[in-house]
């Protein structure tokens, strides 16, 4: 019995992780839009409603199936480090790692001007279109998400004390708003407006107002905002102690989001596409590299050799993103190896019947593979209860851990065969202050770099540190859109969104049953934000796992934690359906993210 129906329509469809941001994509179909306008509206949408997992000036890599040339390419919005981000900059402040709150892990904001570019490149509709929906909710206000009041909860004595500009945008005469409270960002708003308004005066072209918009954000007046604030001010975070920025206006202006090939694998007769290995994205097809040794539509689903199969499959892909992975721009990723069948099929034969307790990356091309330590420590202290806060990067509320799902999505398919899938995230108000002016935070990216030269992943000026976020779009073996989706959830989106692939191509499940099957993990995968930690052997799984199965794992090593049902993971998918249409599913868990069909 599922939770939510099958949706199948003619026109469109969008599934987001916010019914408010997938309505308003799809309001984009009755303006005469295309699904990259629906996505591009329903993503700035999100960054008025989720501002607890992503905003303005937070990354995303949006992945896009573009039916008029048949190409799949990435459009990449993860922007770099500063010019002056060295590893001895860092070092001389005396930390060990890039913190995962305050100004000095601040990127390149990238997420503006990615949907700008896809608005630009493949929409039909107007930046004032797209954005206007993200205005309205900025203006006349949403109903606030209770994760979102959690975390503004959690923070409000920093936001008082400290990050005033936060204070001033997300608390309501001081206090913390409630779940379900009425919340505005007249600011946010009014940057939108403003940012709509010069586009539209620089020229009548629909084109040309999307380029002029990213012009405003990178060397207008948003640049000159944020330039103005890191050079003049200090600001608390997880060491405890106030620190300087790096981010500059000349960083803003000297970058632009970029177009770049997918990385693809096939798969039982499928194209599975994935950002580059400055995203985590390749580790998705490793995983399936691995797995198509095995007749895993054979085994019994949810049952013991299904999970442990998949598992230490992931352990061993994971592993070679620690080791490997990085800007491609700055770093030798063996990635051709990496994705070799021959290589997959030496991996595999490390994988026998009981659990492995060892992180084991590989030796591509006979190269000596390398993790640095991993530091599971802060720099700072742990109390009062925002400071622990600020110690963990990652967008959640430490005191209610299960189900993490920082992070957001949006997928959008229409019925001429567009079809687009994003992880926006980044720039959530747990970050950093807001910008004073903007309404907004910058972001914390640059925690995942590490402080340890030689690494792929090491820290350099202009280089982007290698992110957790990681869409998927598939085609058929003829190049045909097939399907569109992602999930928030940091390092474990490659695991959920596996999941839900392998139910739906090897378990036959349709996408609806797919997102809701119950789900699973490996936490034998070191974390990508600060403090980084590592828990070998660790595995959660949902109530719905049948309970021989834990048994059966736990004897052969697994060391598992069962968490509610409906917990982890908030897969969004689009794609084509077999009578000609459309169809959306998305995940019933947080009760928040919906799908919507023309």
């Amino acid at each position: 019995m599922l939770y939510r129906p099958e949706l199948h329509g003619y026109h469109g469809a969008v599934a987001s992780t916010h019914w408010l941001a997938t309505a308003a994509g799809n309001a984009m179909f009755d303006r005469g839009g295309n699904a990259f306008d629906a996505a591009a509206a329903a993503a700035f949408v999100i960054q008025v409603v989720e501002p607890h997992q992503n905003g303005p000036a937070g990354d995303v890599p949006i992945m896009v199936h573009d039916a008029a040339t048949g190409q799949v390419k990435v459009i990449c919005g993860q922007g770099p480090m500063p010019k002056a981000a060295t590893i001895e900059a860092i070092r001389e402040r005396g930390l060990t790692g890039i913190p995962g709150s305050g100004l000095l892990a601040a990127c390149v904001p990238g997420a503006f001007s990615a949907w700008m570019t896809l608005l630009r490149d493949h929409g039909r509709l107007t930046v004032a279109d797209v954005l206007e929906p993200a205005i309205g909710y900025a203006e006349d206000g949403y109903p606030l998400l209770p994760r979102a009041a959690l975390m503004i909860e959690a923070l409000a004595p920093l936001f008082r004390e400290h990050w005033t500009e936060s204070g001033a945008t997300y608390l309501h005469h001081g206090a913390a708003p409630a779940a379900g409270a009425r919340m505005r960002n007249p600011a946010l708003a009014r940057t939108f407006r403003r940012i709509v308004a010069e586009a539209t005066a620089a020229t009548t072209d629909r084109q040309g107002q999307a380029e002029a918009a990213i012009h405003t954000f990178h060397q207008g007046f948003v640049a000159e905002a944020i330039d103005a604030f890191l050079a003049t001010t200090e600001a608390i975070d997880s060491t405890g102690r106030p620190q300087k920025g790096l981010l500059t206006g000349e960083d803003l202006a000297s970058w632009r989001p970029s177009a770049e090939p997918a990385v693809t694998l096939e798969y039982r007769g499928r194209l599975v596409h994935k950002p580059g290995p400055w995203s985590q994205g390749p580790v998705f097809l490793q995983q399936l590299s691995l797995l198509a040794g095995f007749d895993l539509g054979a085994m019994d689903f949810a049952g013991p050799d299904h999970l442990h199969t998949v598992i230490e499959s992931a352990k061993l892909a994971f592993a070679d993103r620690e080791a490997w992975y990085g800007d491609p721009e700055h770093a030798d990723v063996p990635l051709n190896t990496l994705l070799d069948p021959g290589y997959a099929a030496a991996r595999r034969a490390l994988i026998t019947a009981e659990a492995s307790a060892e992180l084991r990356p590989g030796s591509p091309d006979g190269r000596t593979p390398w993790i640095p330590p991993v530091l599971d420590a802060t720099d700072g202290p742990l109390t009062p209860e925002w400071r622990a806060e600020l110690a963990n990067g990652i967008p959640t509320v430490l005191r209610k851990t299960a189900g993490k799902a920082d992070t957001t999505c949006v997928s959008a398919t229409d019925r001429d065969g567009n079809m687009v899938v994003a992880t926006p995230s980044g720039g959530w108000l747990k970050s950093s202050p807001v910008v004073p002016g903007l309404g907004f935070p910058l972001g914390t990216r640059g925690q995942m770099a590490w402080l340890t030269e030689g690494h792929n992943n090491c820290l350099a000026p202009g280089k982007r540190p290698r992110t957790t976020l990681s869409p998927t779009l598939v085609s058929t073996d003829d190049g045909k859109p097939y399907l569109a989706f992602g999930t928030p959830g940091g390092d474990q989106q490659d695991q959920w969104t596996l999941n839900f692939f392998v139910n739906h191509v090897d378990f036959g499940m349709s996408p609806q049953q797919a997102v809701e099957a119950a789900a699973f993990h490996t936490e034998h995968v070191p974390t990508s934000f600060a403090p980084r930690q590592f828990k070998p052997l660790g595995v959660l799984a949902e109530e719905g796992i049948p309970k021989d199965t834990i048994t059966e794992l736990r004897r052969r090593g697994h060391r598992v934690t069962t968490v509610e049902a409906m917990t982890l993971g908030k897969v969004c998918a689009t794609g084509p359906d077999a009578t000609g249409g459309v169809f959306a599913a998305a995940s019933p868990r947080g009760a928040q993210a919906y799908g919507m069909v023309r």
